[in-house]
């Protein structure tokens, strides 16, 4: 395992994400403890920065999202957005543009598996963050919570289409008015969150996940990815034409000859992510 040195005692503040590679898995933690996670500009730019080298590094095949302390990730800083709001920082107004927006498009578009391990709360676009990942873990102590409207703010982070796609329209409807918060069991239940374990257990059972995704095909898994998210848009017509753009550039992979090969010898595939 690699892991970004440690900052000495009397340097800088922490980095604000932490990234640790374990083989083909890497993780990408929220270091903001204190601040439950919370996106302040600095821990916006670096997290962007994380999620594009991720994509970008032909070693890492699967991914997994994280917080450190007792929070995955509480939203939005409100004290830097209050001291922006006062300074009349024109940043207040770019920040769905400019972050929100780019970062669920990094988490959707790579090509590549996203695990959301939620450690604790997550709320706002922290909740976001995990509703784009492919796939939820979250801990027992974990509770998700829509909580713009109590700051008189809408949606942001994709949440008014992620998340009525995993829980329906009303429930997200009545998160979202009514700032419901949804503990883990109940977030099991309505399909938010795909398992739900032991605090203590989390580390242990997404590193199992994404060390099976991160030994599977790599390229099948960004087109499965890719044709879902175009099927949950389009019409179907549409949808047999990409799924044959995408079965085409599957076909072609060197994981599908290497599962066919493995089929006919009748043992199990070596998968490269090509």
């Amino acid at each position: 395992m690699t892991q970004s040195p440690p900052p000495a005692a009397d340097s800088a503040p922490a980095d604000p994400v932490v990234v640790t590679d374990d083989g083909a898995v890497r993780t990408i933690t929220l270091n903001r403890p204190e601040a439950f996670n919370s996106f302040n500009l600095a821990l916006k730019s670096a997290l962007l920065a994380a999620l594009d080298d991720a994509a970008t590094d032909p070693r890492v095949r699967a991914l997994v999202i994280t917080g450190a302390g007792r929070a995955f990730c509480a939203g939005q800083d409100l004290k830097e957005h209050l001291a922006l709001v006062a300074a009349h920082d024109q940043r207040v107004g770019e920040t769905v543009a400019g972050f929100y927006n780019p970062l669920v498009r990094a988490v959707t578009g790579m090509a590549k598996p996203v695990i959301a391990a939620v450690n604790g709360p997550a709320a706002g676009a922290g909740a976001g963050l995990a509703f784009a990942s492919d796939l939820r873990i979250a801990a027992s102590s974990a509770t998700f919570s829509m909580a713009f409207a109590g700051v008189a703010l809408s949606a942001d982070t994709g949440a008014s289409f992620l998340l009525p796609r995993l829980v329906g329209q009303g429930r997200a409807s009545r998160m979202m008015l009514l700032g419901e918060k949804v503990d883990a069991a109940e977030a099991l239940r309505i399909g938010m969150v795909d398992q739900v374990v032991p605090d203590d257990e989390l580390a242990g059972t997404v590193g199992q996940l994404a060390a099976r995704l991160a030994a599977g095909p790599t390229t099948a898994f960004g087109w499965i990815k890719a044709s879902l998210q175009h099927g949950a848009q389009s019409d179907l017509e549409s949808t047999l034409q990409f799924e044959d753009r995408a079965q085409t550039a599957c076909f072609a992979s060197a994981d599908h000859g290497e599962a066919v090969t493995a089929f006919v010898h009748k043992r199990p595939p070596r998968f490269t992510g090509r």
